[in-house]
């Protein structure tokens, strides 16, 4: 259930947090990458449930994912200071959307073993691939299916129990020469009574594909199917409620991505999701207040890159989303909308000297729907790459992009009077524009990746608390200016890997009213971050997997208890050599039992320990 995902930075890159990737086909042998292997998170696999598409990102220094319960319950990725909703999941070439409310963008029913990354896309490579995620975008692009498979068995405290299986099979077409057909399935189990009370979960994912691939090509359908159900006190409210949700997630997928011509693809994706959600306030006294949503979501998405020449290419974006929502909460005038974006980027490389290149990309992109002004933004960035004789390479970059989004349908189509949530009918489209300088040096043994930033958020929409009010939150427009600093170094030893990091971010910001007394997610942000991880392997039997996260949280008037945090994640790997292909995992998540609410009003998670073991073949 491992994966590696590996940096690719491009010559023409200017869009990055420390690691930034691109999930197309591009041609390996093209000077203007470096590929250079390395994971931001020491540990792969979540402690207390299965693994997820999303799973580990709450040590992953690209981005503060903010969870209740735990990330594979309800999961708030935010990048760079913005908010859940301002980040996208993009699969292939099309950005996962869901019309109710970005809490539920990350319900990916897609087991890991088929994606690659996930490759954070900031600055003007989130301008050019993102669809409404103004801030950032956590990609994915579909692995090649290789023959093999695992199972796996899991207990821990809490009543924890855990039970996957995953298999593949790809074979030789003899009526198709130079084409293989693949099939891979894959069904994911867990349950626990949770680290708190009442914070219960019981979820369960079943996802198949099948795959056409060739040199240059690679064809997939896909269906996944995920169910999730959580408690968790003060999930959304800060009444001192127990909480649940119930969920059910839907996908249908087909992608194809071509590779033609010298340095040249295209990726095509076509997708059907549908989302059912039942949120009940108090799990003592249901009838007090429940909602149910149904969402559908039709999408087709399109991106690439046209190589007119060595030195000129054209890199390009366009996705189609029409969706709608079924609910009992909104108040049936703003239930369905129709979405279109088009990016075009233009890029132009030049030789300085025969180790080094120059490349400018300038563009925009245009966003629109049926119910919203459109938007153009521009798009621009300037990189220098040099490589060098003896492997080593730096890159610096410097770039520009502005980006747009609309406000989802919780926020803009409920009740503006009273309620739990209350909406604000009065929401314009977002806009972000984003300047950023960057550097990365990469050694035989280390790398280092740096960014300064400053971004400009109008119209933002967040969700504010008043204490005199009755209503859990109100949707709030706002304007905020954030200036951050990120450094991601990697340290390769025989026998160790170390992995550090640290964030800096300050905002300033204007909400318009005087009657907000705390918010939810825009000034939920770490003032400062650390993170720290090590993989250490003594002996071929035993590896050792840690991460440590440290940070300072921006006051807010609605947490309890202190604003500064260390988390650790801890994992023993034994292989027992009289064993073949088996594996035995010790982990521990939350170590020192912090209990520091990541969202204001929130209870935090307890210590969860868990013991698991897999056979592979």
């Amino acid at each position: 259930m491992n994966r590696t995902p590996h940096i690719i930075l491009p010559a023409l890159l200017c869009s990055v947090t420390p690691l930034t990737y691109a999930n197309t086909l591009p041609d390996e042998s093209s000077i203007e990458q470096i590929t250079v292997e390395a994971s931001p998170t020491a540990n792969k696999l979540p402690v207390g449930t299965f693994d997820s598409p999303i799973s580990n990102l709450e040590y992953d220094p690209r981005v503060d994912l903010q969870s209740r319960n735990m990330a594979e319950a309800q999961a708030d990725v935010t990048i760079r200071g913005g908010i859940f909703e301002n980040t996208g999941f993009r699969v292939g070439s099309a950005t996962l959307l869901d019309p109710q409310s970005g809490h539920y963008f990350a319900e990916i029913p897609i087991a890991p073993q088929m994606l690659s990354g996930p490759d954070i896309l900031t600055g003007a490579d989130n301008a050019l691939y993102g669809m409404n995620s103004s801030v950032g975008t956590v990609s994915f692009g579909w692995k090649p299916i290789i023959t093999g498979g695992s199972v796996s068995l899991g207990t821990g405290t809490n009543d924890f129990n855990l039970q996957s299986i995953h298999a593949a099979k790809n074979t030789q077409l003899d009526s198709l020469a130079n084409y293989t057909l693949g099939f891979e399935g894959e069904y994911s189990h867990s349950q626990s009574d949770g680290t708190i009370d009442n914070g219960d979960h019981d979820f369960s994912r079943a996802s198949a594909r099948v795959q056409l691939a060739s040199e240059h090509s690679q064809t997939e359908l896909f269906y996944g199917s995920q169910d999730k159900f959580f408690g968790w006190p003060n999930l959304y409210t800060p009444f001192g409620v127990n909480e649940t949700e119930d969920l059910e997630t839907r996908l249908w997928m087909l992608n194809h991505k071509q590779n033609y011509a010298e340095n040249s693809h295209f990726e095509v994706s076509a997708y059907y999701r549908t989302h059912d959600d039942h949120y009940i306030y108090s799990r003592e006294n249901p009838s007090a207040f429940e909602a149910f949503h149904k969402s559908e979501v039709k999408s087709l998405g399109l991106s690439g890159r046209h190589a007119q020449s060595n030195a000129l290419a054209i890199n390009y974006s366009a996705q189609f989303i029409d969706d709608s929502i079924e609910s009992t909460t909104l108040e049936n005038n703003f239930t369905s909308r129709k979405y279109y974006k088009l990016s075009v980027l233009p890029q132009y490389t030049m030789a300085l000297k025969a180790n080094q290149q120059l490349t400018f990309r300038l563009g925009a992109a245009y966003d629109d729907t049926n119910r919203d002004d459109a938007e153009v933004s521009a798009i621009g960035d300037i990189t220098l790459n040099t490589q060098n004789s003896d492997g080593t390479a730096q890159s610096i970059y410097l770039s520009y992009a502005q980006a747009s989004q609309v406000a989802g349908y919780t926020a803009i189509g409920g009740s503006d009077s009273g309620g739990l949530f209350r909406s604000n009918y009065n929401l314009e489209r977002e806009t972000t524009s984003n300047l950023e300088l960057g550097l990365l040096l990469e050694e035989q043994s280390w790398q280092l990746n740096s960014a300064i930033f400053y971004r400009k958020d109008t119209n933002l929409t967040d969700w504010t608390f008043n204490f005199d009010s009755t209503s859990a939150r109100f949707a709030n427009p706002v304007d905020i200016d954030t200036a951050g600093v990120e450094f991601l170094a990697t340290k390769h030893f025989d026998t160790a890997k170390l992995i550090a990091s640290y964030t800096y971010l300050h905002k300033s910001e204007n909400y318009g009213a005087a009657d907000i007394d705390a918010s939810f997610y825009a000034l939920n942000f770490p003032d400062h971050r650390l993170t720290l991880g090590a993989v250490y392997n003594p002996t071929d039997i035993l590896e050792f997997r840690i991460d440590n996260e440290w940070r300072t949280q921006h006051k807010n008037a609605l947490r309890n208890g202190h604003d500064n945090a260390l988390f650790t994640q801890l994992t023993l790997k034994i292989t027992p050599p009289q064993l073949s292909n088996l594996f035995i995992t010790l982990a521990a998540d939350n170590l020192w039992d912090e209990s520091f609410e990541e969202i204001p009003g929130t209870p935090g998670r307890g210590e969860q320990y868990t013991l698991s073991a897999t056979y592979s073949w």
